[in-house]
């Protein structure tokens, strides 16, 4: 008879014998499971400030499952498709993956305040009286 053998959960993607079965994990756990490395996941929330993980109240980083398929991204665009830090954060905000509250550059005001088309001819005006001067 043979022996029954352990599913093997591939080091670049989520195996079907992890995959749904938590709704939290740990770092090292989503390291495992990724094949990222801790200290690389933590550089990486620095640099995608939206990554960033939830945390339990002693301080764990408490990663989801979308959160491992955003990780695996990353990994996919910085070491198979070679993209730097930079480009993998526009490539991500192309796809979408960023939440909602970041952005790169911080959008104008659709309204302009009352009084702002005033207040910015009398600095031009102020403006153009000092250059006249110099």
């Amino acid at each position: 008879m043979a022996k029954p053998t352990k599913p093997v959960v591939g080091r670049s993607a989520v195996g079907d014998a992890e995959k749904g079965q938590k709704l939290y994990y740990r770092i090292g756990e989503v390291s495992r499971i990724t094949g990222v490395k801790p200290y690389v996941l933590r550089y990486w929330e620095s640099e995608f400030r939206w990554m960033a993980p939830g945390k339990s109240r002693s301080q764990q980083r408490l990663y989801r499952q979308r959160d491992m398929d955003v990780i695996l991204l990353i990994k996919k665009l910085l070491y198979e498709e070679r993209f730097t830090i930079a480009g993998a954060r526009k490539r991500l905000r192309e796809l979408g993956v960023a939440r909602a509250g970041e952005s790169a550059t911080p959008e104008a005001p659709s309204v302009p305040e009352p009084g702002v088309r005033e207040r910015v001819a009398r600095i031009r005006a102020e403006l153009e009286s000092i250059r006249a001067l110099l």
